[in-house]
């Protein structure tokens, strides 16, 4: 199972104890994969898109716990294809029905139905709690989140502008970030980073997923950290080992050029102990010379033996 699908697995689970969260609930499952339209007869039917299982699910919980309706599939009414998808009958009492939408302010006062393009109603998520439950089924619904091993990214994928500016006021009024792209015809809500998906996880009410993500993170950055050091280390040595490939060099050439007896005595001992200790560090060479000299004296004197190397060559 993909880490998104362990995602939603989580969320299915999780209802709102309070009515008005299990309303925000069924308001986000409805203006996400749902419709509402006449059948044959012209009655009003309320459809639901039929591939997300677990929407599905969780929207038959809802609305028994809610409205103590039980309902399923209705096989007597036809499927709808309406913007190329298909939805499938699940309510068409009219009483149930119209109860249903008046509770979660889907139909106004006047009986019209509200575009689901335009998002839910914002008294629908006035409280802190619904907010938090209309993020959880949207979620369900639209949403998904990469394989955090690979790279951090959470996005709601979404087939109107309103739908997605709604859900970014939603996330940004818990002081997380979240930006919307246009892909083809969708309006693309998106977390980018792990810490704003971790912050969305926890607004969502999603804990086992929260901490198997934190817990990757933490894996990850140890794992960053640790090449980040190797790399590091090896780029030290590598500079040190060209480093000292290069004196020996001009020290080599100084003595089968000119000459160490021609060197004044520090420079001429300095030679001496490179050419012996060829991998050695500064510290240590400076440790083998009389008097012992530190590394800044050291580096001096090579620098001036790479100088004389230079003009000789010259």
């Amino acid at each position: 199972m993909s880490f998104s699908s362990e995602v939603k697995e989580e969320l299915s689970k999780r209802i709102g104890s309070s009515r008005h969260c299990q309303l925000a609930e069924l308001a986000a499952i409805i203006t996400c994969i749902g419709y509402v339209g006449a059948d044959e007869d012209g009655e009003m039917v309320l459809y639901l898109q039929p591939e997300n299982s677990l929407a599905l699910r969780k929207f038959f919980t809802l609305i028994k716990k809610a409205f103590n309706i039980v309902t399923s599939f209705l096989e007597d009414v036809p499927d709808i294809k309406s913007a190329g998808r298909i939805y499938r009958p699940v309510l068409k009492d009219k009483e149930e029905l119209t109860a249903l939408l008046k509770a979660t302010r889907l139909m106004e006062s006047d009986g019209s139905i509200r575009k689901f393009e335009d998002g839910a109603s914002p008294i629908i998520t006035k409280n802190s709690c619904c907010k938090r439950a209309f993020l959880r089924d949207a979620f369900l619904c639209i949403g998904s989140i990469s394989d955090p091993n690979k790279g951090y990214h959470l996005e709601f994928v979404c087939t109107s502008e309103g739908q997605a500016y709604q859900l970014q006021e939603l996330i940004e009024s818990f002081d997380t970030e979240a930006r919307i792209v246009q892909r083809k015809k969708y309006h693309v809500l998106y977390v980018k980073e792990g810490a704003g998906i971790v912050d969305l996880l926890n607004i969502m009410e999603a804990p086992v997923s929260l901490m198997n993500l934190e817990n990757l993170r933490i894996l990850k950055e140890m794992r960053n950290s640790i090449n980040r050091r190797v790399n590091c280390e090896v780029a030290n040595i590598t500079k040190t080992v060209n480093a000292a490939t290069k004196q020996i060099e001009d020290i080599t050439y100084i003595r089968d050029n000119y000459g160490f007896r021609k060197l004044p005595d520090s420079l001429r001992e300095m030679a001496e102990v490179r050419l012996e200790h060829p991998d050695s560090t500064l510290i240590e060479l400076g440790g083998f010379l009389d008097p012992p000299v530190g590394k800044s004296g050291v580096n001096h004197r090579l620098r001036k033996l790479s100088e004389l190397a230079d003009r000789i060559r010259g």
